[in-house]
């Protein structure tokens, strides 16, 4: 499941390589490494621990009855992830391509809730968010919305790093692969996005995009 050492993962040239300060009061934990498509925790697995970005990117899913992939949520660094209501994960996390994460578990009898709480409300705001993307938008709208809610994780940039594949963002916009593709280049006619490459874009009309996904 680890990837073996730090020295044989090949960061992406857009990854941050600085660290960032711990979440919670304590002393600082190691970073686990992860190569891309690395479980970090399963579906069913005991939960308890929490878990930061170092650097690179982690999606959260769970797998239909029928064998589909539902992604319900992407983690960038310095975000946090694994919150459950109980003590079982109800979706798999796995990292996107080469993946530094710090784990968190609380010291026996320690009060941790004023640090959780605002963490968790804000995955909560997201989540309805994406829910609210999920039931009332149309595809070329859904693409919109995402790309600026990934500007807005990454300081408001005009330049966006989607360290996802479009499958991934099919899964979790419910679109398929072929539609993602299509809206990417129709905003690109459109002349609101710039395609700089597979995993990067340029966003031209930011307003346009965003008065889209309202």
């Amino acid at each position: 499941m680890y990837a073996q050492a730090a020295a044989k993962i090949e960061l992406p040239s857009y990854l941050p390589h600085q660290s960032h300060a711990p979440v919670f009061d304590g002393p600082a934990t190691p970073v686990s490494f992860f190569s891309a498509g690395a479980e970090i925790y399963a579906q069913g697995e005991k939960a308890g621990a929490l878990y930061q970005v170092e650097f690179g990117a982690v999606r959260i899913y769970r797998l239909l009855a029928d064998g589909r992939r539902q992604i319900s949520a992407f983690h960038l660094a310095g975000e946090t992830f694994g919150f459950e209501a109980d003590a079982t994960h109800h979706f798999f996390a796995e990292a996107i391509n080469a993946t530094g994460v710090r784990v968190f578990r609380a010291p026996s009898g320690t009060d941790m809730s004023r640090q959780i709480l605002p963490l968790a409300l804000k995955g909560l705001t997201r989540a309805q968010e994406h829910l609210l993307v999920l039931g009332r938008q149309n595809a070329i709208e859904r693409v919109a919305a995402f790309l600026v809610e990934m500007s807005e994780r990454q300081g408001g940039l005009r330049q966006v790093e989607l360290p996802m594949s479009r499958n991934d963002i099919g899964d979790y916009l419910g679109l398929t692969i072929e539609t993602v593709s299509r809206v990417f280049t129709r905003l690109k006619e459109k002349g609101m996005i710039r395609l700089l490459s597979l995993r990067s874009i340029e966003i031209l009309k930011r307003d346009t995009l965003l008065a889209m996904g309202e």
